[in-house]
């Protein structure tokens, strides 16, 4: 059975990227730096998930891991 990511938050984590940045989104849920990965996945069978800015914005990034458009929040924590 495939493991299940920890929910960090039943919402978005609203962050303001820099163009031409590079971000880690954590897609385990146990970082302790949320919405962006600290290494705590190294016990999981989880990997992050890259992100490049191509502008800086606000960019709404998934909270409860659940997203079908990772690493983007896509409204599924509404459904849990």
């Amino acid at each position: 059975m495939a493991e299940q990511a920890v929910i960090a938050k039943k919402g978005p984590f609203m962050i303001d990227v820099e163009a031409g940045k590079s971000y880690s989104w954590c897609r385990c849920g146990k970082s302790a730096k949320q919405p962006f990965c600290d290494g705590s996945h190294a016990d999981t069978e989880f990997t992050p998930v890259p992100f490049k800015a191509e502008e800086s914005k606000t960019v709404f990034f998934c909270g409860c891991k659940r997203s079908s458009n990772k690493p983007i929040c896509d409204g599924t924590h509404g459904k849990l």
